[in-house]
């Protein structure tokens, strides 16, 4: 099983900046990509930032130029730096891994139990 484990959450002004991290745990054969998603209340989760094992990275559009996910494969955590924050930025934002536990596994998604974003005005 793999835990994630999200932190850096919480409340902060318009224009300002929070950087998240999520710690993965347990036992893996190995993580591919993680990722950062956010809810807010009443909308679907969506995808924010994702990065491969080797670094490359996808972000939503909306977030383009203000957010950037990085990792450490050596910790197996994944960060996002977030500056500019908005108000729309306030959610829940999850962390994600997709990962085996044994080679001939199928890959499996984990989620992280969130940690909420509050961007003031």
């Amino acid at each position: 099983q793999v835990q994630l484990v999200e932190s850096g959450g919480g409340l902060v002004q318009a224009g300002g900046s929070l950087r998240l991290s999520c710690a993965a745990s347990g036992s893996f054969f190995r993580i591919n990509d993680m990722g950062w998603y956010r809810q807010a209340p009443g909308n679907q989760r969506e995808l924010v930032a994702s990065t491969t094992n080797d670094g490359g990275t996808t972000y939503a559009d909306s977030v383009k130029g203000r957010f950037t996910i990085s990792r450490d494969n050596a910790k197996n955590t994944v960060y996002l730096q977030m500056n500019s924050l908005k108000p729309e930025d306030t959610a829940v934002y999850y962390c994600n891994a997709k990962a085996k536990r044994r080679i001939y596994i199928d890959w499996t998604i984990y989620w992280g139990q969130g940690t909420q974003v509050t961007v003031s005005s």
